[in-house]
C-alpha cells in the first residue's frame, strides 16, 4: 500500500548549552544537516525553515528556553511511515551534535548515530529530551487575535510545547490552561495573539502534548506578565508550595523558544549551499 497524504507540521526546539558549542552546532546544521535533509524530504515537504532564539529574557529558563533556534517543517506525509524507512544515505550525526544541544551526556562515547535515534534522545538518561513535535498543518485553537496583520508591527513570538505532569490527566491540565493560563494572557494587551494545537503524540511518540504560541509587543511585556505579575495566575491542582509559573518542570514538560516572525534560513528558498565569509 503507498504513502496516504497526511499533511502536518513539526517544530523541533534545538538548545545549545554552551555558547563554546554554538558555532560549532551550527556549521554542522548548515554545513551538513540542511542539504542532506532536502535531498532526502524534498519531494514531501514544503517548508524547511530555522527560526533563530532570540537571547533569553530575564527568567526564561525555567521555561525550558532553547538557545539556538526551533526548526520548523511543513510536511505532505507521515515521515516515520515505514514506506519511508530505506534512505541511500545515512544522516551525518555526530553524537557531538547531540552533546552540544544536551540531549546526551557530555561524557556519552563517540559515535556516529542514525538521524532517527539522535531524535529520539534525552528524557531518560537525566537530560532534557529532543523534542519533536508533530501537529495539525493548521492550529487547532485560535485563542486571541484573530484577523491580526503584518501592518500591525513586529511580534515577539513564544513558542512552547507542553506535557502535565505525571498522573495528571490531560483533561484537568487543559482545564487549567484554557480557565486560568489563557484569559490571563489574553486580557492584558501586551499579548496580542495566542493560537494552540494538540501534538500528534501517536506519530512518533513525542513527550510533549501541546503546542502554543503567544506573540507579544517585545520581550519587557513578556517578562511583565509571565514572570513579575504571573501570580495572579491561578497554581494549579499539582503545584507544591513554593512553586511559580509555569509549574512544570523546565526542558521536560515545557519546551520553547522565543523568535521573530522571519525565518533566519528558509532552506528551500534562500540555502545556496555553506558560503563562508570572506
Amino acid at each position: 500500500m503507498g504513502t496516504e497524504f497526511d499533511p502536518m507540521r513539526s517544530f523541533i526546539y534545538v538548545d545549545v548549552i554552551k555558547e563554546e558549542y554554538r558555532h560549532k552546532l551550527q556549521h554542522w546544521l548548515y554545513f551538513h544537516h540542511i542539504p542532506e535533509s532536502i535531498s532526502q524530504f524534498e519531494p514531501y515537504c514544503t517548508k524547511y525553515a530555522f527560526y533563530n532564539a532570540l537571547p533569553v529574557p530575564e527568567g526564561g529558563e525555567r521555561f525550558g528556553t532553547a538557545r539556538m533556534q526551533i526548526t520548523e517543517h511543513s510536511w505532505l506525509v507521515n515521515i516515520m511511515d515505514p514506506a519511508l524507512k530505506v534512505k541511500a544515505f545515512q544522516e551525518y550525526m555526530p553524537i557531538e551534535a547531540l552533546k552540544w544541544q544536551g540531549t546526551v551526556p557530555e561524557t556519552a562515547g563517540d559515535v556516529l548515530m542514525s538521524g532517527d535515534d539522535a531524535r529520539c534522545t534525552g528524557g531518560n538518561n537525566g537530560c532534557m529530551p529532543f523534542v519533536f513535535a508533530f501537529c495539525p498543518m493548521w492550529w487547532e485553537e485560535d485563542v486571541k487575535g484573530a484577523g491580526r496583520t503584518l501592518t500591525e508591527g513586529a511580534n515577539y513570538r513564544w513558542n512552547f510545547a507542553l506535557t502535565y505532569p505525571e498522573g495528571i490527566s490531560k483533561e484537568e491540565g487543559d482545564k487549567w490552561l484554557f480557565e486560568e493560563v489563557f484569559p490571563y494572557f489574553e486580557a492584558n494587551n501586551c499579548c496580542t495573539r495566542i493560537l494552540t494545537s494538540k501534538v500528534r503524540q501517536e506519530i512518533n511518540g513525542c513527550p510533549m502534548y501541546r503546542v502554543v504560541e503567544m506573540w507579544f509587543t517585545g520581550p519587557t511585556a513578556w517578562h511583565h506578565l509571565a514572570v513579575e505579575t504571573a501570580d495572579k495566575i491561578k497554581s494549579p491542582s499539582w503545584a507544591k508550595d513554593g512553586d511559580v509559573f509555569p509549574y512544570l518542570k523546565s526542558g521536560f514538560e515545557i519546551r520553547g523558544a522565543f523568535v521573530t516572525d522571519y525565518p533566519t534560513c528558509d532552506a528551500y528558498s534562500q540555502y545556496r549551499g555553506y558560503i563562508p565569509r570572506r
